[in-house]
């Protein structure tokens, strides 16, 4: 047996009083670094206003760190740093930071309504808003307010969303990015560059950063051609799926309510929103990496859909190979050879002769007297423009031309505009959705715009087959098809190149997925170089929890690091 002796007395008294000591020491320590700050349970969240989704707001705003008021401020700031030579924005409302406050307590109180609580939006300014005017950027409609808000933006403000600003467009939703009432807006990427029309304001905005979200209206191309000159997504939903009351009409059998964004989750889920608001918080339509393009059939008719410009083929190759490297098989598909220059000839009726008799209706309901309420009003308004303009409207004789063209038009009795609308669309949708029948395609791929967009004042030019630029357009809009465009990357002389997705009605719900995994490759989101961030736009702070719940992942900027 093994005897332990024990130590002395004096010994133990010792050891007593050393662990005191100890003890006492660890106490002090403790009270000036707290465990907390010594080893921190999660590491900081960086967010950067730049890149952050609507998701990443809102964890910033559950923890704390950010408010719906200072998300507003800084938009502001944007706003007066850059607004000057952008002319993206018709209106500001003058009440934004008092609708944050309000939001910022009713947060505080009982929780956010909706993903899009406290979150400022831009809206095209031919979508109506009860509390700001609606001018259709026409110097004649000078702070003309309508009778309401139209339905879409009337579900915005229940989701508790903030309408931020009214953007310029092309006047009354047609021409080049250019109006009597607003000016001529500018390509964030490259001021001497046209943003697009006619959502080009809406585009800009987006893009520079004053919102994250853009709600905007889509006839033959106006959301996507924009959202890809700019740098940013687009997505133009089914015909219908979106409500268009309040909405100034250009063609109703074409017109859609489309969403401006700078990630493909926040376009899907401000469809969401809007198509049917809810109090509660979304679950976030998230998947993995790769797995949804896995398999997915491709069409791309590269005999139509390049060829116009060099550089903007480059980017597109890129694109198609990224596709494939991610499971897609990108087919090489022809296209029937009638159906674009069928397209053209089709889509050039219905709005010709939509045109005048919609906004006649539109006018009535919108405005009271003494506002122009008709089509053949703004006419006689133009003339007058033309003949004297004041000193802050904008010459626009492209315009004044269109407004000629839509008087002269037949109408809604003309037999062969009715041949168009009830036979000529059916055809084209059907002779669409055979072509992808017959090489079995889940969807179509082609640049949103086969040639980079011109400079301002420099015409836009046709192809050898007759057919401008944003031609592609046509497709969804004929067919009543979703389309969603993503930006694929940039030309060297930095111009974004936008490439799109155009998918049957009936696979709507697939479009999201199938972008989100193209954006993950392609990595095109990028900072205008002439809408550089601002101080105070991108901060560090500790996360409520780190379950990563609240959103997918951002999409990366390119240049960034992983």
């Amino acid at each position: 047996m093994i005897r332990r002796s024990s130590p002395p007395p004096s010994t133990i008294a010792g050891l007593r009083r050393g662990l005191l000591r100890t003890a006492c020491l660890t106490a002090g320590l403790a009270a000036v670094f707290p465990l907390s700050a010594r080893e921190p349970t999660a590491p900081a969240e960086r967010l950067d206003l730049q890149t952050a989704s609507i998701a990443d707001l809102q964890r910033a705003m559950d923890a704390g760190a950010l408010s719906s008021q200072r998300l507003v401020r800084l938009s502001l700031a944007r706003i007066r740093a850059y607004e000057p030579q952008l002319h993206a924005l018709i209106s500001v409302a003058p009440d934004a930071l008092a609708q944050a406050r309000r939001l910022d307590a009713e947060r505080r109180a009982r929780g956010p309504r909706s993903p899009l609580h406290g979150i400022p939006v831009l809206v095209k300014d031919n979508i109506d808003t009860a509390d700001l005017p609606t001018t259709l950027g026409f110097y004649g409609l000078k702070g003309a307010r309508p009778r309401g808000d139209a339905t879409v933006v009337a579900r915005l403000r229940a989701a508790g969303a903030i309408v931020l600003a009214k953007t310029n467009l092309s006047e009354l939703a047609s021409g080049p990015a250019l109006s009597s009432l607003g000016g001529q807006t500018r390509n964030p990427h490259a001021l001497d560059r046209s943003p697009a029309g006619s959502s080009g304001g809406t585009a800009a905005g987006v893009a520079a950063g004053y919102a994250p979200l853009g709600i905007a209206t889509d006839t033959t191309g106006s959301v996507r051609w924009p959202a890809a000159s700019n740098g940013v997504v687009g997505l133009r939903p089914a015909t219908g799926a979106l409500p268009t009351t309040g909405v100034q009409p250009t063609a109703p059998s074409l017109d859609a309510v489309g969403i401006l964004a700078r990630s493909v989750a926040d376009a899907a889920l401000a469809l969401r929103v809007v198509q049917a608001p809810s109090p509660a918080r979304d679950a976030p339509d998230c998947a993995p990496d790769d797995a949804p393009l896995r398999g997915v059939r491709l069409g791309f008719a590269r005999q139509d859909f390049s060829g116009d410009d060099d550089a903007v083929d480059a980017v597109v190759a890129n694109a198609l190979a990224q596709a494939r490297a991610a499971g897609a098989e990108v087919v090489e598909i022809e296209l029937p050879p009638w159906l674009l220059p069928t397209a053209k000839q089709l889509q050039a009726a219905l709005v010709r002769n939509e045109s005048a008799p919609s906004l006649d209706a539109y006018l009535r309901a919108a405005f009271a007297p003494p506002a122009p309420q008709s089509h053949a009003e703004l006419l006689a308004l133009a003339e007058r423009l033309a003949a004297a303009p004041p000193a802050d409207a904008t010459p626009n004789p492209g315009r004044l031309r269109g407004y000629r063209d839509e008087a002269a038009a037949p109408g809604l009795d003309d037999p062969v505009y009715r041949a168009a609308r009830d036979e000529g669309l059916r055809f084209f949708r059907a002779s669409l959705d055979a072509a992808l029948a017959r090489q079995r395609l889940d969807a179509l791929i082609f640049p949103t715009q086969t040639r980079r967009i011109e400079r301002i004042g420099e015409p836009a030019r046709v192809n050898a087959r007759g057919l401008f630029g944003n031609f592609p357009g046509s497709l969804a809009s004929l067919a009543g098809w979703p389309e969603l465009t993503v930006p694929a990357g940039a030309t060297a002389d930095g111009l974004p190149v936008g490439m799109s997705l155009l998918i049957p009605a009936r696979d709507q719900a697939r479009l999201p997925a199938l972008g989100r995994a193209l954006e993950r490759r392609w990595h095109g989101l990028r900072q205008p170089a002439a809408t550089p961030p601002l101080a105070g736009e991108a901060f560090e702070y500790a996360p409520r929890t780190r379950d990563g719940a609240g959103g997918c992942a951002r999409p990366r900027a390119a240049g960034a690091s992983a």
